[in-house]
């Protein structure tokens, strides 16, 4: 054999390559043997034992083996013998194939050195991979670098993958992934991954990866019972073993109280930001990993786990965000105290399902004003610490649709559809918090999302006026034109809210005065207002950014006169200034003061 003296041992997991050849380490504590086996030697069973570390750990150097290598490991168990993929393994053939020997450190990266763009001028775009499809095939990475300049005209800066880990089969929203460190590869596998990281950069867009750590699989799992051991017909060394491992989606729950499984999952963590250059992590259904039932806080070991890998990445990449997907409004997923477990931000629960509700209800006496003000102003103490938005694969699938499909399922391009999507885009666009948009909401895709249905290219043709709302929506977000920092500011007052005209208005900022303080005023109600007052700021002369209803943006809007708004009346909503404005019917309009 070629197994190597201990004091040689070259640190690592998985197989790591040398020039000389690849050690291969791997975690397997109730084997009996353990040899490597692959394109280096034949595939024999028998020529490459590994040897045991003592410690639960088995390790080998095969000198000659190198990158692109096939390989598996062969295990024996008492009188069981069986193969297994590689935990660790960089690179799949398929999520039922071989790992691949793989090398992150030949990849030409060409100088990037990208940084996140800060949290308060983020905004984000929720992509699934396969979407990008031409014809009958899976979409790739490719296909979606080849959008890139649509993405980069809308304006956002950061795109957040659906997973992309390798998971069973080729078509999946990927929230079943069988091998974490392994790029699935009817996507492309780890090169095209960078390849397209390397093109958002370019672009100026960040990209955020959605990581499944609450369960595993559940098919396509050699981690199931992976050195031949397990209990109660549980799935052993990687998993719980007893009614911990169950979770809506099948028995397969990581033991976070088991040393070397936290750091399988840390390792995997901070591999996605180091290796693939990636600017941040969104965690999907954290609920599962603090808690049994998806309720309580009953798997401590599940926390501090999450806690452990976000302090790392706050030290390690400083520039990176951290996402939770937790819908439960609780402070602490976002504390960095000590029972925080130190995430960035996290989905908000308390945004998105008010906001549908008020856009989605068909009767203006059913509105109600008070709903879309709590939500605007929701959070979780810090502005930043939270992520809005309508769209979200989670709220256009599972028995839910895309907005302007729930306002109006017959005519999900009619008025009342295309009226009140925009009109929660442009809160979403201007409320506290990170905005994000799903694929295809800026084009108004329509019903509901699937993973084998790719994004129809032809309405962005057909709505690219809805598409330049989203995009003059979004410059002012960014203060592309330097007259709404306040858009990215922590201050917000909500000034003005009125259940029986559905009238609402808010103001922004960062520090105050000209180019700085934005005021909002949007109409909840099917009927145009026409010389109604509300308060401002600052006195003088507050130029119209933005109407929602301009004819530029769709031929059926009114295109209802709005205009720039006079602050030289009396005070009025607790603001020193007032003025009066004319808004259409389900609109939003923005001013701000130039300098």
């Amino acid at each position: 054999g070629q197994g190597a003296e201990v004091s040689d041992h070259i640190g690592g997991m998985g197989a790591i390559v040398t020039p000389d050849g690849v050690a291969f380490r791997v975690w397997a504590p109730h084997a009996t043997t353990v040899t490597v086996k692959g394109d280096f030697n034949e595939w024999d069973d028998e020529a490459t034992p590994l040897a045991s570390e003592l410690n639960g750990f088995w390790y080998g150097f095969v000198a000659g083996a190198a990158a692109g290598d096939e390989y598996k490991f062969h295990l024996t168990n008492g009188d069981d013998a069986f193969d297994r993929i590689d935990p660790y393994a960089r690179q799949v053939t398929s999520s039922v194939g071989n790992g691949v020997v793989y090398d992150h450190s030949v990849y030409d990266w060409h100088d990037d050195d990208f940084t996140c763009p800060p949290h308060n001028e983020l905004v984000i775009y929720e992509t699934h991979v396969g979407s990008f499809s031409e014809g009958d095939s899976v979409g790739t990475f490719h296909d979606l670098a080849a959008n890139l300049d649509h993405l980069h005209e809308l304006g956002i800066n950061a795109v957040q993958l659906m997973p992309v880990a390798e998971f069973a089969g080729d078509v999946s929203w990927g929230y079943n992934p069988a091998h974490i460190f392994a790029v699935e590869s009817a996507y492309g596998g780890p090169d095209a991954l960078k390849d397209l990281v390397k093109q958002c950069h370019r672009r100026g867009i960040a990209v955020i990866m959605d990581v499944v750590y609450n369960h595993l699989g559940p098919s396509d799992l050699d981690l199931w019972e992976f050195d031949g051991w397990s209990q109660d017909g549980f799935g052993g060394i990687y998993f719980y073993n007893d009614d911990r491992a169950h979770t809506p989606w099948g028995s397969t729950r990581p033991n976070y109280g088991t040393g070397e499984v936290r750091q399988f999952l840390y390792d995997n963590a901070l591999s996605w930001l180091r290796d693939f250059h990636l600017d941040g992590l969104r965690y999907d259904m954290i609920p599962y990993v603090r808690s049994v039932a998806g309720t309580g806080f009953d798997l401590p070991e599940g926390w501090s786990m999450m806690r452990w890998i976000n302090l790392a990445i706050r030290e390690q990449f400083p520039g990176a965000i951290t996402i939770a997907e937790d819908m439960h409004g609780h402070h602490s997923v976002t504390s960095t105290a000590d029972d925080g477990a130190a995430f960035h931000a996290q989905w908000d629960a308390l945004f998105v399902h008010p906001v549908r509700q008020q856009l989605e209800t068909p009767d203006d006496a059913q509105r109600s004003v008070h709903e879309i003000r709590d939500a605007i102003g929701s959070g979780y103490g810090e502005t930043y610490a939270r992520v809005i938005y309508t769209e979200s694969h989670d709220e256009v699938a599972n028995g839910r649709a895309r907005v302007p499909h729930e306002i109006e399922p017959e005519n999900a391009t009619g008025w009342p559809a295309q009226k009140r999507s925009t009109l929660g885009a442009g809160i979403t666009l201007t409320s506290p918090g990170i905005p994000m948009l799903f694929q295809g909401q800026e084009f108004l895709e329509g019903g509901w999302f699937r993973d084998d249905v790719p994004l129809d290219w032809d309405k962005a043709e057909s709505f690219r006026g809805i598409a330049r709302l989203y995009r003059d929506l979004i410059r002012l977000r960014r203060n592309w034109y330097d007259t709404t920092k306040g858009l990215s500011g922590h201050g917000l007052n909500i000034f003005h809210c009125h259940q029986d005209t559905l009238m609402i208005a808010w103001q922004r900022w960062a520090e105050h005065g000209p180019g700085d303080d934005v005021v909002m005023v949007a109409n909840l109600s099917h009927e145009a207002r026409t010389g109604y007052r509300v308060g401002f700021p600052a006195h003088g002369l507050w130029k119209l950014r933005f109407s929602s209803d301009a004819a530029i943006y769709s031929s059926i809007f009114g295109d209802h006169e709005s205009f720039d708004a006079d602050a030289t009346g009396a005070g009025q909503d607790g603001l020193d200034h007032s003025a009066e404005i004319s808004i259409g019917p389900y609109s939003l309009l923005i001013f701000s003061q130039d300098e």
